[in-house]
């Protein structure tokens, strides 16, 4: 009896894992944001920008943030590196797309690629936190602006909110992350994920 309870708060008070995806094109601040998510919520201090290298492949972050345990998989965004994406959408939870505020010409094709991951199947329902990273940089549109140029009709349908950060500084991630915790605990996708696990965990 006593290991049916245990079970039963064990279950009830132990934190829910979610994995998050940290997407974008390449130099709009993917890993920087991973480096300072560590610094900023785990007791581990992350890499100096100066130190960061291109993503080839994926880097991955664990930490516990807003009562939660977090799984981030930093994917690399260079062209070439896109078509991995999709690998990893299946087991998603939620979707941060980070895109460089202070760079004009990266814009379209920032929207572009954000268009296609929103249209893919495996991610249907799934919360999306959009960042206008960069703003320590002159010249960095604000959130609202960047709301405007992408006019992504995509959002429609989603659960999603543009933030204004700075992965180089921290401002502004943790609003962006409390929130994102927030509505990935409310997603049906949430549910349907832990559904499906469970069942694989039974077969």
């Amino acid at each position: 009896m006593f290991s049916l309870f245990y079970g039963l708060w064990k279950y009830m008070f132990s934190k829910t894992e979610f994995h998050v995806l940290i997407l974008g094109i390449d130099k709009a601040g993917k890993t920087t944001l991973l480096e300072k998510l560590k610094s900023l919520y785990s007791n581990t201090e992350g890499l100096p920008p100066d130190r960061i290298v291109p993503t080839v492949g994926l880097n991955i972050g664990r930490m516990e943030a807003a009562n939660a345990k977090l799984v981030f998989w930093d994917l690399g965004g260079q062209i070439g590196l896109r078509t991995i994406w999709e690998k990893y959408y299946e087991e998603a939870h939620a979707l941060i797309f980070i895109i460089d505020a202070s760079s004009p010409s990266s814009f379209e094709d920032a929207k572009s690629a954000l268009e296609k991951v929103l249209r893919h199947e495996d991610l249907r329902g799934a919360p999306l936190l959009i960042l206008a990273n960069k703003q320590d940089l002159p010249g960095a549109i604000s959130a609202e602006e960047l709301t405007r140029y992408l006019d992504l009709k995509e959002l429609d349908e989603r659960v999603h909110m543009f933030q204004a950060v700075s992965a180089y500084d921290g401002m502004g991630i943790k609003f962006g992350i409390d929130w994102l915790v927030e509505v990935m605990e409310r997603s049906k996708r949430t549910e349907t994920l832990r559904i499906r696990g469970g069942a694989a965990g039974h077969m």
